[in-house]
């Protein structure tokens, strides 16, 4: 079923303080969004010492969609990052990855993403591409997203749901700080897995 088509559930079958589902036409959904950071989240993985998965996020961000339910492959994605707002669970951690080493957040705060091109694959599944810049350096990256559906909760907003996944080498971006292992290979993964979880609010007419 396609990214607009998903079947509502009976309302009645919903407590009331949940969101309500709803079931509109293709067109409906077409509009601005602004993705909600508190119900949103970023993350990352990295591998760590060759046997092991560090997770993190980032806390601070904001982003817009516009979604052309007529033309999906219309519909644009943008969206800053602060730096400064890593969070790997590990102040040590999170402060070796905002130096020099890393992200040199003092010279480089923000992260973004722009969107160019969106395509639909089938089902609920999309994939948008466009240029992630990190430390001053442009590459071009694809995410594969699922559309989650639309609701209206409990405040009267209607929101849209998509759950987003893509893999990076950071390499590519000028991230090449490592430590080598006395059992061979490396402390961190080139290989970056993205997550992303994103509930967007549809902006006021």
């Amino acid at each position: 079923m396609g990214i607009f088509g998903r079947k509502s559930t009976d309302a009645a079958e919903s407590p009331a303080s949940a969101a309500t589902p709803v079931s509109p036409e293709l067109s409906a959904l077409t509009g601005e969004y602004t993705i909600d950071p508190a119900h949103s989240t970023i993350g990352f993985v990295a591998r760590h010492a060759m046997v092991t998965n560090v997770k993190g996020s980032f806390k601070d961000f904001e982003g817009a969609l516009h979604l052309d339910g007529g033309d999906p492959a219309k519909s644009t994605a943008t969206l800053d990052i602060k730096m400064d707002s890593i969070d790997t669970g590990s102040a040590d951690r999170d402060g070796h990855l905002k130096s020099a080493d890393f992200f040199k957040i003092d010279e480089f705060p923000t992260m973004t993403f722009r969107s160019t091109r969106a395509e639909a694959l089938g089902g609920d599944d999309y994939r948008i591409t466009g240029d992630l810049e990190i430390l001053g350096t442009t590459k071009e990256i694809s995410i594969d997203l699922e559309f989650n559906g639309a609701a209206k909760d409990p405040f009267g907003n209607e929101r849209v749901g998509f759950e987003g996944k893509a893999e990076i080498l950071r390499s590519e971006w000028g991230i090449t700080w490592n430590a080598a292992l006395e059992t061979g290979g490396v402390l961190v993964s080139d290989k970056i897995k993205l997550n992303f979880d994103i509930s967007a609010i549809r902006n006021a007419d």
